[in-house]
């Protein structure tokens, strides 16, 4: 072994010794705070605006090598560790373990947590109603697929505030305990899976048997079980039930993205960079959805979603979705919503929480 190299390891060994005296360091930091908070009698232990907040300096810091997304999951990760210390969270999803929406809810809040599998989204919002979870991770929309609906109509019941986002770019991989693609007998997944790789699928795996279940993560746990078998699922459920990746990034759509909401029971303060989420509903007549729409324009606030979903309240009434740029507290955000109050028949503000780091 060369002198240069030699001396570049042990370089690495003494940054390694620094780095971990410096999160020990955080990490005792991170315990005080959790004292100082008990004794003023301050029970909020998870900070969304401060966490992006954070995370955004991290970004802004960074001169490389190391990618900005590389970069804040590696602070994230120990943010969520000294946070455990504090309080170790239960964090309610979509399940079964190892769906996307598990990976979203783990990129949000780190690897620190306990994370809760829950059969439908009304579950996931019923888990967080009752102060079981601190925290809930539903999808809302993807790239290619467009709203999921469920979700929106859990908004229209609940009292629960929108917390957060997640966007996640979605990969998916084709996994099975052989690793040989010439192995495959049949390949398991859920239909949107199936369809988001349909190219993929017919070019690499002609004439093998595709069947259709009820998520990624149930085709991940039976291609674990049977001989010949593999799934299109994402890392996480590789993972879970030790799969080996034959091929990776399979999608037909390389921007293929999922954006998931985080939901609790606490309204998140100004971050600096923030959404705002409403419900409105107004009267089936001409003009009224221009009416809505036009507090927004006059105090210059960008909309980035508006969607509709049948209202249940008579035939042809409709609510609509909306998301804005700014937060609620914002002045100009304030006077807009007070203006929509007045030209709607219903406005509830679902959530202002800040915007996807990354």
């Amino acid at each position: 072994m060369s002198d240069k190299l030699l001396q570049l390891r042990d370089k690495i060994d003494s940054l390694d010794e620094q780095i971990q005296s410096l999160i020990s360091e955080r990490a005792k930091v991170a315990e005080e705070v959790a004292i100082a908070k008990q004794a003023s009698g301050n029970t909020v232990f998870y900070r969304a605006e401060r966490e992006a907040q954070v995370l955004r300096k991290v970004m802004e810091r960074n001169n490389g090598p190391l990618s900005n997304e590389e970069m804040a999951r590696l602070f994230r990760e120990i943010m969520s560790a000294c946070l455990a210390l504090e309080r170790v969270m239960k964090i309610a999803f979509l399940g079964p373990e190892g769906t996307f929406t598990q990976s979203a809810a783990l990129k949000h809040f780190g690897h620190s947590v306990q994370t809760l599998p829950m059969p439908t989204i009304g579950d996931v919002f019923r888990e967080v109603e009752s102060g079981a979870s601190s925290y809930g991770v539903v999808p809302v929309e993807n790239s290619t697929e467009g709203v999921i609906s469920h979700t929106l109509d859990e908004f229209m019941r609940s009292s629960l505030n929108i917390c957060g986002e997640v966007e996640l770019r979605i990969h998916h991989n084709l996994l099975s305990k052989v690793e040989d693609i010439k192995d495959v007998k049949k390949v398991y997944s859920h239909r949107q899976s199936l369809a988001q790789c349909r190219k993929w699928l017919d070019s690499n795996l002609i004439n093998v048997e595709q069947i259709d279940v009820s998520s990624n993560a149930e085709a991940a746990r039976l291609a674990a079980e049977e001989k010949g078998a593999a799934a299109i699922a994402g890392e996480t459920a590789a993972e879970i039930y030790g799969l080996n990746t034959i091929a990776g990034s399979i999608e037909d759509e390389p921007d293929n993205t999922t954006r998931f909401l985080i939901i609790g029971e606490r309204q998140v303060p100004a971050s600096g960079v923030d959404k705002t989420s409403m419900l409105v509903s107004a009267t089936n007549k001409s003009g009224s959805l221009h009416a809505m729409l036009e507090p927004l324009a006059k105090n210059s606030i960008s909309m980035t979603r508006i969607e509709s979903r049948p209202s249940r309240q008579g035939m042809w009434n409709y609510v609509f979705f909306i998301d804005i740029e700014g937060h609620a507290d914002n002045a100009n955000v304030a006077k807009a919503i007070a203006e929509l109050k007045e030209a709607a028949s219903v406005v509830k503000v679902l959530g202002s929480y800040p915007k996807a780091v990354l």
